[in-house]
């Protein structure tokens, strides 16, 4: 099962080096957006605003990114995975993919924020944490979405719709617990309640996908 994981992972990675150009043009979407916003926000924004704009760019930027994972894959190219590999073992392959994926864009989208609309923050490690588990928090749940979508006649805004009601609690705890790396003081164990929702969460959704997922894979 490792070795089928590893496989359908190496994969991805090797398309997405040979296709470079849907990386790229992710890349100059997440570039234009922040630079939008440095020229219709002040310099020094406050804290608060930051923050909101920040997430709210990187579910658009998700939505983008993971949704090719599923809705570039024709037919013909899914029977062949069909017969060589499982639904489990797929399904895994595309949430660590789109991980990774979520992770790098994460990272330069917080790089771009901090050089295009300066950096309001107090405890910058804290913040670059808090990026990455909400970065593999996001991709999980659009992966999800995006192997649901795919089945709905390659319906792209399917995800969207889906996604919206299912990613508001994940997107409130992230918020809420990002605020801390801008100075606001919580009450003790009130920032560990709030990690462990959010793994909590993060478990719920790979469970489903693993559930899931075999159901759509037989479709």
């Amino acid at each position: 099962m490792i070795k089928t994981i590893f496989a359908l992972l190496k994969k991805d990675l090797l398309l997405e080096l040979r296709q470079q150009h849907s990386f790229y043009g992710i890349l100059l979407y997440v570039a234009s957006t922040i630079f939008v916003l440095s020229l219709s926000i002040p310099q020094n924004p406050e804290g608060a605003v930051w923050n909101g704009l920040f997430w709210i760019v990187q579910i658009f930027v998700c939505v983008n990114a993971v949704a090719k994972s599923f809705l570039q894959e024709s037919r013909g190219r899914m029977l062949y995975f069909y017969s060589i590999a499982g639904a489990k073992e797929f399904i895994i392959a595309k949430l660590i993919y789109n991980t990774i994926l979520m992770l790098v864009m994460c990272l330069l989208s917080l790089g771009l924020f901090f050089v295009l609309l300066k950096n309001p923050l107090v405890h910058t490690p804290r913040f670059i944490g808090i990026v990455c588990v909400g970065g593999i928090s996001i991709s999980l749940v659009f992966t999800l979405l995006a192997a649901i979508a795919a089945k709905a006649q390659q319906n792209a805004a399917l995800m969207a719709i889906l996604g919206f009601p299912l990613i508001i609690p994940q997107l409130l705890l992230l918020v809420k617990l990002s605020k801390s790396a801008f100075g606001e003081i919580f009450r003790e164990g009130a920032l560990l309640q709030l990690s462990l929702l959010i793994v909590g969460l993060d478990v719920m959704v790979i469970a489903l996908s693993i559930i899931l997922f075999p159901f759509l894979w037989k479709d």
